[in-house]
């Protein structure tokens, strides 16, 4: 292959074939389980029909609609848990234990983090990172995979505020700007684990380091803790609506790496297929 070839391979389709397919070792077509075979195998069939990215982008839908699913029978079981006082007796410990700690600084600081992942700043970061990730694979898949990921996270955050309409903390215990939605999942929480993820497994199979990965992975946790964190501080959430969020989030976008490993072995299996006739059926 001449140097050109090797350059282009990179980009688009033949990237993604490339490149996208190892995590080190790891290849991410290979399913070893006969449900994940049987699935690949599906989605091929109807890849072989619509085409690959069509086939990504329903495979994406479908999974979102299991996902607002799974926020429904989640927030009924956490309903049952905040009711019977579980998990939920840890919430006003953690509050006053936020409030112990509070300073005038470190409540601007506090403030103006949580505006990153906020109804501003997650979108333009979420649309900063799309157009970079895009522009620089020549590919659509980054556009799909991160608007789909957004748009089910907001899915799940409505579903879950209208179906259990928690209070939020009262705003005696909370620092201004208040908020006046449900409490119920955080969607600061769970949408800095679906974009921040997403956005770190892109970015994770185009490198080549162990150390660059295991960096990437540590540095998209800690915007997703912090983020949980910084609403409990604040007082504008409760710590199980952001403990709910980060497991909710963590599920939905297992989801979108699943639909994506889905499409890369789609595109695989094209590219080893040799060109030529098919065989009468």
């Amino acid at each position: 292959m001449t140097s050109e070839g090797k350059e282009r391979s990179t980009d688009g389709s033949q990237g993604e074939v490339h490149q996208d397919r190892f995590v080190g070792s790891q290849d991410l077509t290979r399913w070893s389980t006969r449900a994940g075979r049987a699935l690949a195998a599906a989605v091929r069939r109807v890849s072989s029909i619509l085409g690959p990215h069509s086939a990504l982008i329903l495979t994406l839908l479908v999974g979102a609609a299991l996902a607002v699913s799974l926020t429904a029978v989640f927030a009924q079981v956490y309903e049952s848990v905040v009711e019977a006082d579980g998990v939920a007796g840890l919430d006003h410990p953690v509050l006053d234990a936020a409030k112990s700690v509070r300073s005038p600084a470190l409540d601007v600081t506090a403030t103006a983090y949580t505006d990153v992942g906020g109804t501003v700043g997650m979108p333009i970061l979420a649309l900063t990172a799309t157009i970079v990730l895009a522009l620089r694979r020549r590919s659509w898949t980054p556009v799909i995979l991160i608007v789909i990921a957004a748009a089910g996270s907001l899915l799940m955050t409505i579903a879950g505020k209208q179906l259990i309409g928690r209070t939020r903390p009262a705003l005696t215990d909370a620092i201004p700007p208040y908020e006046h939605s449900a409490s119920f999942p955080s969607g600061h929480a769970l949408n800095s684990v679906v974009i921040a993820g997403v956005v770190a497994y892109l970015v994770i199979l185009r490198l080549k380091s162990p150390r660059s990965r295991l960096l990437t992975v540590i540095l998209a946790a800690a915007f997703a803790l912090t983020m949980g964190l910084s609403r409990v501080y604040l007082g504008h959430h409760w710590l199980t609506d952001v403990l709910a969020a980060w497991a909710l989030g963590a599920a939905w976008l297992a989801l979108v790496i699943t639909a994506h490993r889905l499409y890369l072995t789609t595109r695989t299996h094209r590219a080893d297929t040799p060109a030529g006739p098919r065989p009468r059926e």
